[in-house]
C-alpha cells in the first residue's frame, strides 16, 4: 500500500513538472515577441533576397532598438487577400503580438470586388484577434495607379483607412510612399521596389510600428 502511495505521489509530481514546463513554453520566458507579416510580393521581396525585403529590415531595426522581437515573413509573391486568408491559420498556433497585413493590390489588378477585398481583410483581423485578443494590427495601405477606373480606384484606396478605424488598428497610409513610380527605387518592371526602395518601405512601416513595438515590449 505504501509503495502504491509513493508511486502515486511521484506521478503527480512529474505531471506537475510537465504541466509547468508546457505552461512556461507557452509563455516563452525569453520574453521574445512575434511580428507576423502577411503580404504579397512587396513584402516577399520580389526579385531580391529575403534579407533585403522590408520585413527583414524591420527585424534589424527592432533588434537595434533593443526590442526582443522575431519577425515572421509569411508573404507570398502574387498573393491575394483570399490567399492570405488561407495561409493565416497555420501561423496562429504561435502567439502573435503584432500582425502586419499588406494585401489587396493583386486583388485590385484582377478587378476583385471591393466588398470581397474588404471582407477578406476583415476576416484576417477577426481570426487573429479571436486567437490572440491582445494582438496589435498594422494595416499597410495601398493605392491604385489606374485613373481610368476612377470609382474603383477611390473605393479601393479607402478600404485600408476604413478598416483601421473600425478595428482600432494602426495604419501605414501608403506603403509605397516616395517609392511608387520612381525608376531609381524600383526594379526594371517599375512595380517592385529594389533594395534601396525596400529600405524606404522599411522606414514607412517603422514610423508606425516602432511606438507599437515599444508598448508591446513593455507588456
Amino acid at each position: 500500500m505504501l509503495v502504491k502511495l509513493l508511486w502515486l505521489l511521484l506521478g503527480c509530481a512529474l505531471s506537475g513538472v510537465f504541466l509547468q514546463s508546457a505552461d512556461a513554453a507557452r509563455r516563452d520566458p525569453s520574453g521574445m515577441k512575434t511580428v507576423l507579416v502577411l503580404g504579397d510580393s512587396l513584402s516577399d521581396g520580389f526579385g531580391l533576397k529575403r534579407s533585403e525585403a522590408y520585413p527583414a529590415l524591420l527585424a534589424q531595426k527592432l533588434s537595434a532598438a533593443g526590442y526582443k522581437f522575431e519577425v515572421v515573413n509569411a508573404s507570398a509573391s502574387g498573393g491575394t487577400t483570399a490567399g492570405g486568408l488561407q495561409r493565416l491559420p497555420k501561423h496562429l498556433g504561435r502567439k502573435i503580438d503584432i500582425l502586419i497585413i499588406q494585401l489587396g493590390i493583386n486583388d485590385a489588378f484582377r478587378g476583385v470586388p471591393i466588398t470581397t477585398i474588404r471582407s477578406n481583410l476583415q476576416a484576417m483581423i477577426d481570426q487573429t484577434r479571436a486567437r490572440w485578443p491582445q494582438a496589435e494590427i498594422v494595416i499597410a495601405g495601398m493605392q491604385l495607379p489606374l485613373p481610368e477606373a476612377e470609382d474603383y480606384v477611390s473605393a479601393f484606396g479607402e478600404i485600408y483607412g476604413e478598416l483601421a478605424r473600425k478595428n482600432h488598428a494602426a495604419l501605414v497610409p501608403y506603403l509605397l510612399a516616395q517609392v511608387g513610380g520612381d525608376p531609381v527605387l524600383n526594379l526594371p518592371d517599375r512595380l517592385h521596389p529594389n533594395a534601396a526602395g525596400q529600405r524606404v518601405l522599411a522606414e514607412n512601416v517603422w514610423r508606425v510600428l516602432e511606438p507599437i513595438a515599444r508598448r508591446v515590449a513593455q507588456e
